[in-house]
């Protein structure tokens, strides 16, 4: 799963003059699904007024499914997006994000969510080739 660079955003690549913002906007452009996630994921913490929300629904096909883990397992992408919706994110299996406001309060959620036990505990059959 590539991104779709226009040739302009390429060209600034190049020359070394990326902004961050014509980034997510690629990122939002080339990844729609996890795109859409992410942001209803926002969106509910900031309508609840929580400091947390995840989806637990697996992705209607594997393109979808691609598209989540390009953008969680990029550093670039996963970065931007944290920092173009002020919230960090978490990855548990193939279709698990999670969004955390930052707070200090929060930071143990977060901990606990990202844990060696949280990963063993959100295991299953039915996602073992997912």
């Amino acid at each position: 799963m590539s991104l779709d660079v226009s040739p302009a955003l390429l060209e600034k690549a190049e020359r070394g003059e990326v902004d961050e913002r014509e980034f997510v906007d690629c990122v939002r452009v080339s990844l729609p699904y996890a795109w859409e996630l992410i942001s209803s994921l926002v969106a509910q913490v900031q309508v609840d007024g929580t400091d947390f929300a995840d989806n637990q629904v697996p992705p209607p096909s594997e393109q979808e499914r691609g598209q989540l883990l390009r953008a969680m397992a990029s550093d670039a992408i996963r970065g931007s997006l944290e920092r173009h919706f002020g919230v960090r994110l978490a990855f548990q299996n193939c279709h698990r994000v999670a969004v955390f406001t930052s707070s200090e309060a929060n930071e143990e959620r977060y901990r606990r969510f990202t844990s060696i036990r949280a990963q063993l505990l959100n295991q299953s059959p039915e996602l073992r080739d997912c």
